[in-house]
């Protein structure tokens, strides 16, 4: 097993589930409590990513729509709208820990091309020897589609491998891969470590978890394939729980771990 006390740079994604009430309304306490135990790392000396959906969720809400924007140009205006919130209260509850947060939005043109692929680690590399914090969104607002990336789980993992990540972790409204549905089977159980991504595992995941997400168990299994593909460890963990990143980066396993195998083998 990969020693997980040694990594470095960490990417963390946190789903709309994990930060808003099922209202749209900002989750105050939950989001204290992750930024809380994201700066403690950045403390220890960790390079920490913050990868955060939620900007269309919470749009929505401030702009008192009744339900989630199904329209491209709705969506957009919404997004515009939460990612000034969301920022403003990652800003504010990082500064009250010392820490400069930098803001980075991206399309799927920038990691796709070369050139632009190396810009955007370059930005990486000068937050972290700056000791600065990414907060990273998909750029919905100049989307031409709903979905480019597909959902932030992908983000997250082509993140990681452009910042050339040591580690993904995934949080979600789950404690992690199951080996069938746990809201409607009692008996699941909780599959610790995958070292590969197989069909019967893509037939277990589901469609979205949540009616403000656009996430699921499907995407996350989509992310994990990129990032094994770059023999990066990712986890999918339970965001309730944001004091597990202590745990995970300590060495101890929760949730659900994709490990290559070149990383089980190396470490």
């Amino acid at each position: 097993m990969m020693n997980l006390s040694q990594v470095r740079r960490i990417v963390v994604k946190v789903g709309t589930s994990t930060l808003t009430y099922p209202t749209g309304r900002l989750n105050i306490r939950g989001i204290e409590r992750l930024v809380r135990c994201i700066a403690d790392l950045h403390n220890r000396g960790c390079e920490m990513i913050l990868v955060s959906s939620g900007a269309i969720g919470v749009g929505a809400s401030k702009l008192r729509l009744t339900e989630r924007p199904k329209t491209l140009r709705m969506k957009q205006a919404a997004a515009a709208v939460g990612q000034c919130e969301l920022m403003h209260v990652y800003d504010k509850i990082f500064a009250e820990y010392g820490i400069h947060t930098a803001q980075i939005l991206l399309t799927t043109e920038d990691t796709e091309h070369e050139n632009r692929r190396r810009n955007v680690h370059n930005t990486f590399d000068a937050l972290m020897e700056t000791r600065a914090l990414p907060i990273v969104n998909e750029n919905d607002t100049v989307a031409v589609e709903e979905i480019e990336f597909g959902d932030n789980d992908q983000l997250a993992a082509v993140v990681a491998r452009v910042a050339q990540a040591d580690l993904l972790i995934i949080f979600t409204d789950m404690d992690g891969l199951y080996d069938d549905n746990p809201r409607e089977n009692p008996e699941a159980r909780l599959i610790p470590v995958v070292h590969e991504i197989t069909d019967e595992l893509r037939a277990i995941a589901g469609g979205a978890g949540t009616a403000n997400g656009t996430g699921g168990m499907a995407t996350k299994l989509g992310a994990a394939a990129l990032c094994m593909d770059a023999n990066i460890p990712m986890f999918v963990v339970n965001g309730a729980k944001p004091e597990i990143l202590y745990e995970l980066t300590e060495g101890r396993l929760a949730g659900t771990l994709f490990l290559p195998p070149e990383a089980a083998g190396n470490k």
